[in-house]
């Protein structure tokens, strides 16, 4: 992708793009049925968004992913934290 592309989302959103990559890449071959996994990428999530998730949040969370079935993405995370 383009450098300058990265360089503006890192300005808008203040979310350095090589650890957002980095995570990504590690996410390829995890297994998100381990809750062990599922906690250590929301507390990654939580770091680089700059976003604290409380344990009881971080417990609903992993509840829903490990428990429940659903996918684990960027988007179903933020929504997550950000609700009130």
């Amino acid at each position: 992708m383009d450098n300058h592309f990265f360089k503006n989302i890192e300005k808008k959103t203040g979310v350095n793009m090589k650890d957002v990559l980095d995570l990504a890449g590690s996410l390829q071959n995890a297994n998100f049925k381990d809750e062990s996994t599922v906690r250590g990428v929301i507390r990654r999530v939580s770091q680089i968004a700059n976003k604290p998730v409380s344990q009881e949040m971080e417990d609903k969370i992993v509840d829903s992913i490990v428990k429940d079935g659903k996918s684990l993405d960027f988007n179903t995370i933020n929504k997550m934290i950000n609700k009130k």
